[in-house]
């Protein structure tokens, strides 16, 4: 019997390549590289990045096959190539980019292994891209675990210090342990339908099949799975310790990346597999919403380390996020993918500020070190005042447009509760943000820093950043026109 071998798409894979082989080929690179060469690592990672980006804008649309509607499925459904994973490939190759030009300065400064770091972290970003990408609730958890494996060791990167090491096994441990919630949910899942590919699940649900006990417990355990790595309440444990304890450009990566990466498997499974469940688990994400924007706005009010506000920040910004999913829709969907980059974009520019700040002194974590800041550097002070202003949700910047069309498609979907509680958990934080503008420019630092240059990548991080927020602020049109032809494919 003549074995036949399936045929292969590859059209699919092309964006994820460039990162994959980026990431072995740094891996590879440090053997060879003396130690005065070693930032040439950092170039081969921005170049690898860069090419996923260019094969994602050339398939944005001639690529895509219209026969099969504007869709391209790869390994029998379990990799699908569309407007919606294009749009997070070009979102985290973004991401990717500025951690790098992140870490470039911030490396330095602790002669480490760069060519793990940096390998980890192209790894880390290609697991990601590929949960976005992820037709197959198997595929979808191997990108789970491949980012996650990458970000357990990058968050205990630094050695010799306790608090990195307690970071990472916090994350082990718990991430484990989400992990094992969200693998054993498919295994119900696959038990109540044969199947782990979501468009036959889909199709399974719309021939009539009432859904069983069985799948609607598997579908409860994916929800923990995700609570857990978008860091919503009660899953949010783990978020303060590890943000704190990881180095700084690996807490700006996870803090951006993670979250975008499980917003977009989480859009497909809910809306694209399960979409005739909308009221059942629609109360349990009502109820997450409101306990994650809370929760994480009120003990942010209390913190003192800068980046432990940033990781209650992130717990409220993903409460906003899940008003969003709520509502629904392609008003709903298209401004979750719209404040994802807002969010990114605004939150990668502080974090490169505090290393830009950093040089050769030690970090500044505490609120109180950014006294005098508004004086000593004017500049990187008026960044990190935009980026606090974008966080609060204050115009013109991108994190009000964001809030904007959140909220209105609260409304739009007829949860005017909900929206009002988004909008009044959203005046409760401008108190955390605005303290650190007043910090900066109307108190007096007891003892003035010596100001040491700052790296020139982390300036370039955030220049990018704060014109990307101040764009989408001003003009957020282009934006969500690409949000809304990019979630086409999973709302019809």
């Amino acid at each position: 019997m003549e074995l036949v071998l399936p045929q292969i798409d590859w059209a699919p894979f092309a964006p994820l390549l460039p990162v994959a082989l980026g990431g072995l080929t740094a891996l590879v690179a440090e053997l060879f590289l003396p130690p005065g060469r070693k930032h040439l690592i950092a170039i081969l990672s921005l170049i690898a990045l860069a090419a996923s980006i260019l094969l994602s804008i050339s398939s944005w649309g001639p690529v895509l096959d219209p026969d099969q509607g504007m869709v391209r499925y790869g390994l029998h459904d379990a990799v699908v190539l569309d407007r919606f994973s294009l749009f997070f490939y070009l979102m985290l190759g973004l991401i990717g980019i500025l951690t790098v030009l992140l870490s470039m300065g911030y490396l330095d400064t602790a002669a480490a292994d760069q060519g793990e770091y940096y390998s980890l972290v192209l790894f880390s970003a290609l697991g990601m891209m590929l949960m976005a990408a992820g037709g197959d609730l198997i595929v979808i958890f191997l990108g789970l675990e491949t980012f996650s494996l990458g970000l357990y060791t990058l968050a205990g990167f630094w050695k010799t210090e306790l608090r990195s090491n307690e970071s990472a096994l916090k994350y082990l441990l718990l991430g484990a342990f989400a992990s094992g919630f969200f693998l054993y949910g498919i295994a119900l899942i696959y038990g109540a339908t044969g199947t782990t590919v979501l468009r036959q699940i889909a199709a399974f649900l719309a021939d009539g099949h009432p859904p069983a006990p069985l799948f609607l417990i598997g579908g409860g355990l994916l929800l923990v799975g995700f609570g857990f790595k978008i860091a919503s309440v009660p899953f949010h444990m783990w978020a303060p310790d590890v943000y704190e304890g990881a180095p700084t450009s690996i807490t700006a990566f996870m803090i951006a990346g993670t979250k975008a990466a499980a917003f977009a498997a989480f859009l497909r499974v809910f809306l694209l597999a399960v979409p005739s469940l909308h009221v059942q688990w629609l109360v349990a994400i009502w109820v997450l919403a409101v306990l994650t924007m809370t929760v994480g706005n009120l003990v942010a009010l209390v913190q003192s380390n800068i980046k432990r506000m940033l990781a209650y920040s992130s717990i409220a910004h993903a409460g906003y996020l899940l008003v969003a999913l709520v509502a629904g829709g392609s008003s709903g969907v298209a401004g979750i993918l719209f404040y994802l980059v807002a969010y990114a974009l605004m939150n990668l520019g502080v974090f490169a500020v505090i290393i830009a700040l950093q040089g050769h002194e030690r970090e500044r974590l505490l609120l109180t070190d950014y006294a005098g800041l508004g004086w000593q550097r004017p500049v990187l002070a008026a960044c990190m005042a935009v980026f606090m202003f974008s966080l609060a949700g204050i115009p013109p910047t991108a994190g009000f447009m964001g809030k904007l069309y959140i909220f209105s498609a609260a409304l739009e979907g007829d949860y005017p509760g909900l929206a009002v509680i988004g909008v009044l958990n959203s005046v409760v934080s401008v108190y955390f943000y605005l303290r650190v503008i007043v910090i900066m420019y109307m108190s007096d630092a007891a003892s003035p820093p010596s100001l040491v240059p700052a790296s020139a990548a982390a300036v370039l991080a955030v220049v990018v950043s704060v014109l990307g927020t101040l764009h989408l602020g001003l003009f957020p049109a282009r934006l969500l026109d690409l949000a809304r032809q990019s979630v086409s494919a999973i709302t019809g």
